[in-house]
């Protein structure tokens, strides 16, 4: 039956372990997805002649740009494990080092259950559909909690492929005919082990006593002592400032890499330096005796700044938290005017080392146990 509409309720957004993954034990579910937007780019060159004012052809000479954005609530890591990124109880390997080294990219499917039925409850029928993002990469990840808002993570990647598949069968044992997305990147044509087809697993809910269903603002640990003796305003104790919203932003810039004799890029690497960035905005209480150029005069790394989200519903049990070292604060903006609360806006970044680099580094520890595509918590 023809649908009338698709709505969230009817989508279900999975991830591959790797690019050439087809089997169900190989994708995984993410959880409290919020939104997912994709799209794809060509761009062509018109061929034209002399005597005739219209285009004769318009060549494609790069390979084609798929983009690929989305948001979930922050959880315990199991979306970070189902995206290759570390999670380590000691802090002790980079959050993004699964990200720099050279892959193949990996898969994404959107798959669409039939109307007005809920996709993670499952129901048997041959009207699902997917669409698939094919050798994805991170370009950008961050992290952001305010005041009256749930902690919600953005991830961005580009990839070289998207197909749609329809008629494909599903019931709670998962689903099954859905085209594979990744490509082989030189001849860009489907990847042997796809054209089997990919079998995703049986959606699910992803609830239970031991998965949170959201963290909630008011039970974050901010920890910025480190930082006190290079800011002004007073940002630790019990007069510190009142911090309103933090914002941690990892780009990572690629740029693709093309040779003679292939119409699609056959590597998209990293652009290095990686510099993720801090942004802190809060309410001014206390300033400290300081002056920019005793600053500049003792110009130290601030060893690490930390934020912790836990769960109050389960006695402050700690379920994510992020890490970073070897930091610099940046700038340091006031603002103040009749009628609102005197603000402070700081900036930090740091300069992400290599994947073995435990000194200049963002790390993450969160609290799920499962092993996630291969990925367990370290």
């Amino acid at each position: 039956m023809a649908k009338n509409r698709v709505i969230y309720q009817s989508d279900a957004l999975f991830a591959s372990k790797t690019v050439n993954s087809t089997g169900s034990s190989d994708h995984a579910q993410l959880r409290r997805v919020q939104s997912a937007n994709y799209s794809f780019n060509i761009t062509r060159q018109d061929i034209n002649q002399f005597g005739q004012l219209a285009r004769i052809e318009a060549i494609i000479l790069e390979s084609p740009t798929v983009s690929f954005d989305m948001s979930y609530l922050l959880g315990d890591g199991f979306n970070e494990q189902a995206l290759q990124f570390k999670n380590t109880t000691g802090f002790d390997a980079g959050f993004i080092s699964g990200q720099i080294t050279s892959t193949s990219g990996n898969n994404f499917y959107i798959l669409t259950g039939p109307e007005s039925l809920d996709t993670n409850f499952n129901a048997t029928s041959t009207d699902y559909s997917s669409i698939g993002i094919g050798n994805a990469f991170l370009t950008d990840y961050s992290v952001e909690a305010s005041v009256g808002s749930i902690p919600t993570v953005s991830v961005s990647f580009e990839g070289t492929n998207m197909n749609a598949t329809a008629g494909i069968s599903g019931s709670s044992i998962g689903y099954s005919g859905i085209s594979g997305a990744g490509i082989d990147n030189v001849l860009g044509t489907p990847l042997d082990d796809q054209l089997v087809g990919v079998v995703l697993p049986a959606a699910s809910p992803g609830t239970g006593a031991a998965i949170p269903t959201a963290l909630r603002p008011g039970d974050i640990t901010l920890s910025f002592a480190s930082a006190d003796g290079d800011a002004i305003v007073d940002l630790d104790g019990d007069g510190g400032a009142h911090v309103q919203s933090i914002s941690l932003a990892i780009p990572l810039g690629r740029t693709p890499i093309d040779r003679l004799g292939s119409r699609f890029s056959f590597a998209r690497v990293v652009d290095f330096p990686i510099t993720p960035t801090l942004s802190v905005s809060a309410v001014v209480s206390e300033t400290q005796t300081r002056a920019l150029t005793t600053i500049m005069n003792d110009d130290q790394f601030i060893d690490n700044l930390q934020f912790t989200f836990k769960d109050s519903n389960l006695a402050n049990t700690p379920r994510a938290s992020y890490k970073m070292t070897n930091v610099k604060l940046d700038s340091e903006s006031y603002s103040s005017s009749i009628g609102p609360n005197k603000t402070v806006d700081l900036s930090f970044s740091l300069s992400i080392g290599g994947a073995n680099d435990t000194d200049n580094n963002v790390f993450f520890s969160g609290s799920n146990e499962t092993t996630v595509l291969g990925n367990a918590r370290s």
